[in-house]
């Protein structure tokens, strides 16, 4: 198989080369340094598959192997990395990697995953396997219940300390209507009190009222 390895640590790139240099069904064609040159190479040279690391200069490997598939879909990538978390590994695999693992593999169970690719199968390391298996973060009650436009006005008021009375006075409205928006505000948001919407507002960016 025709390999093209892509790394911004010469180091890296010199320990994967002489150990696949040793293996008789493995030929490096190529060495990249960055994710720009991983693309131009990939188009170059054809290899069958490209070792990208993760993060790189001037364009990091999600979007060079982004590049990859859209123009050669035939080429294979297999990701080599020292990230082991979800937001790395996940927007990885939809850029169209098909195998993961991180840099700390035996050199032998490297090349068994390449193998692996070469036959068709995805390959992940355990880690890889156990972020995906998770299940992703629910999204925050702001996002799932978004705020109306007064409400977020009022929220916004909150953060400053303001009473009823002088949020009323600050929009131009009575302060009955004021205690029925925060009345909302405390079940979207799912606080129990002003003290905890303005806390909310505050880790979410909700401060300022953005019409």
């Amino acid at each position: 198989m025709r390999v093209l390895i892509a790394d911004d640590h010469h180091v890296v790139r010199r320990g994967l080369l002489f150990f696949l240099k040793t293996q008789k069904d493995i030929e490096v064609v190529g060495e990249a340094a960055n994710g720009v040159e991983a693309v131009k190479m990939a188009g170059e040279l054809q290899p069958d598959i490209v070792l990208m690391d993760l993060v790189m200069p001037e364009m990091d490997g999600i979007e060079a192997t982004r590049n990859i598939k859209a123009s050669y879909p035939e080429i294979i990538v297999l990701m080599l990395t020292s990230f082991s978390d979800r937001d790395h590994i996940l927007p990885a695999i939809e850029a169209g990697a098909a195998g993961y693992q991180l840099k700390d593999i035996e050199p032998d169970e490297l090349v068994e995953s390449l193998r692996s690719l070469m036959r068709g199968e995805n390959t992940l390391h355990p880690k890889a396997s156990s972020e995906l298996a998770k299940a992703p973060e629910a999204p925050p009650p702001h996002v799932l219940h978004p705020l109306t436009p007064r409400e977020a006005e009022v929220l916004a008021e909150l953060t400053k300390g303001k009473s009823n009375r002088e949020v009323a006075s600050a929009l131009f409205v009575t302060e009955k209507t004021v205690k029925t928006h925060i009345s909302n505000i405390f079940i979207k948001l799912e606080v129990q009190d002003r003290t905890q919407a303005a806390l909310y507002a505050v880790k979410h960016g909700l401060t300022e009222y953005v019409n």
